[in-house]
């Protein structure tokens, strides 16, 4: 039987941005369980094929487990940089939202309807108040 896929964008968030020829993506689990699929899924290869339409350089992988996310630097990603390309906005921000549609493949054990669905991360309300009131 074959592994089901999904796409990061339904178990993930991306932050993106950009400075000269450099793309700096960082993609965020909301919890362990979906950190680790990331991990053994989401590697510098994996990422630079799915970026090479449009990045021409070596990517770079950093591991960032107590924030639950993968930070991917990506060199010769912008066609020169903002100021040099012709490209229609495919800078940062939208490299970030084409990361976002890399499919991986999903162990069942980790499915939507699971207790370790995505859905189901840590709290993110705000912080109790110490003296018990709110704040103006």
């Amino acid at each position: 039987m074959r592994q089901p896929m999904r796409q990061l964008a339904d178990v993930a968030a991306c932050r993106s941005g950009d400075k000269g020829n450099i793309l700096d993506l960082s993609l965020m689990a909301p919890n362990a369980t979906v950190y680790a699929v990331l991990q053994q899924h989401v590697t510098a290869d994996a990422v630079r094929h799915h970026l090479a339409p449009w990045a021409a350089g070596p990517v770079t992988r950093y591991e960032l487990p107590r924030l639950h996310a993968l930070k991917f630097v990506v060199e010769a990603a912008l066609d020169g940089g903002a100021a040099r390309s012709g490209r229609a906005d495919n800078l940062g921000k939208t490299l970030g939202a084409a990361l976002l549609r890399l499919e991986i493949p999903w162990p069942p054990s980790s499915s939507p309807s699971s207790p370790s669905s995505p859905s189901e991360g840590p709290d993110t309300g705000p912080p109790p108040d110490d003296e018990g009131g709110s704040h103006a």
